[in-house]
C-alpha cells in the first residue's frame, strides 16, 4: 500500500520527522523507494538537473507527466507528488484544475504541488474539492525567480514574514496536506511550523520544520562542482561514476574488457562450415 497524505499528516501529529526526496526516473525511484523514503517529489527542478535548463521556467506539463509516469512505475510504496510547472496553474482556476487532473490521470501522481500563497488559495481549494491532494510551496518559489532577482532567502523583514504566515494559514484553510518552505529563515520556519496543523517540509529552512526535501542529485554529489548551501553531500556518486567510466575506457582500449566471460558459445562445427564457405 502507498503512503497517503493522511499518513503524512499523522507523522506530524506523532512528532515523527518526514524525509522527502526528488526523483525523476524509474531506476532512481526504485532505489529510493526500496530505501524506505515515504514521499517522492517529481519536481520541476528536473528542468535544471535532468534537462540542463538554467531555471525551472521552461519545464512543461508534458515534461512533468512524462517523468512522473516513470517514477510511479519505479516506486511502489512512496507517495508520489508531481509539481505543477510554470503557467500550468497561474492563468485561471479552471486551467489549474485541468493541469492537476492531467498529472493524476496521465502521470499517475497521488498528489500535486504548486507554488504561491493567498493568490492561489482559490485554485488549491478547487483542486482539493475535486479529490486531488495538494502540497503548497512558500518562501523562495523558483517559478518566481525573476521577481525575486535570484535564488534568495525570503521573509526576513517583518512585513514579508507576516505575509508568509498569512499565506501559510490561507493554504491550510484551502486544504493542503503539507507546505514546502524553501529558503525561509530558520526562526520564521519554526514559527510557521508551530502555527499550522499540516506538516511543513523544509529546504534551506533550518532544522525545525516537520520534514525535509532535497534534490537527490545534490545529496549524491552528481554535480561535483556545485553544492547548494542548503544541502549536504551524503555520497560522491558523481566522482564514482566518472572513475568507473574512466576505468571502462581504459579496459576497452587495452582489450581487457570484454572477455570470453561476457560472450556466449555456439557449435564450432557451424563456424567451421561458414569459414569454409565465406573465406
Amino acid at each position: 500500500m502507498r503512503v497517503t497524505p493522511d499518513q503524512i499528516i499523522a507523522m506530524k501529529q506523532r512528532g515523527e520527522r518526514i524525509p522527502m526526496l526528488t526523483a525523476y526516473d524509474y531506476a532512481m525511484a526504485a532505489i529510493l523507494d526500496a530505501a524506505g523514503i515515504p514521499m517522492l517529489l517529481v519536481g520541476d527542478s528536473l528542468g535544471m538537473v535532468m534537462l540542463g535548463y538554467e531555471t525551472t521556467l521552461p519545464v512543461t506539463l508534458d515534461d512533468i507527466i512524462h517523468h512522473t509516469r516513470a517514477v510511479v512505475r519505479g516506486a511502489k510504496r512512496a507517495l508520489i507528488v508531481a509539481d505543477m510547472p510554470f503557467m500550468s496553474f497561474q492563468i485561471s482556476r479552471e486551467i489549474a484544475l485541468q493541469s492537476a487532473g492531467r498529472l493524476m490521470k496521465e502521470g499517475g501522481a497521488q498528489a500535486v504541488k504548486l507554488e504561491g500563497g493567498r493568490r492561489v488559495a482559490e485554485s488549491i481549494h478547487a483542486i482539493v474539492e475535486a479529490g486531488i491532494p495538494v502540497m503548497g510551496h512558500l518562501g523562495m518559489t523558483p517559478q518566481s525567480v525573476n521577481v525575486f532577482g535570484g535564488f534568495k532567502v525570503q521573509g526576513r523583514t517583518e512585513a514579508a514574514a507576516r505575509a508568509m504566515i498569512e499565506d501559510a494559514l490561507a493554504l491550510e484553510q484551502a486544504g493542503v496536506f503539507a507546505i514546502v518552505l524553501e529558503l525561509v529563515p530558520t526562526p520564521l520556519a519554526a514559527l510557521i511550523t508551530q502555527r499550522i496543523s499540516v506538516p511543513t517540509i523544509g529546504i534551506g529552512a533550518g532544522p525545525y520544520c516537520d520534514g525535509e526535501v532535497q534534490v537527490i542529485h545534490d545529496l549524491l554529489g552528481l554535480f561535483p562542482d556545485f553544492t547548494p548551501r542548503h544541502t549536504r553531500r551524503f555520497a560522491e556518486v558523481g566522482k564514482e561514476i566518472q572513475d568507473a567510466v574512466q576505468s571502462y575506457i581504459a579496459e576497452v582500449r587495452a582489450r581487457t574488457f570484454p572477455t570470453e566471460k561476457q560472450g556466449s558459445t555456439m557449435d564450432m562445427a557451424i563456424i567451421e562450415r561458414l569459414r569454409q564457405e565465406f573465406f
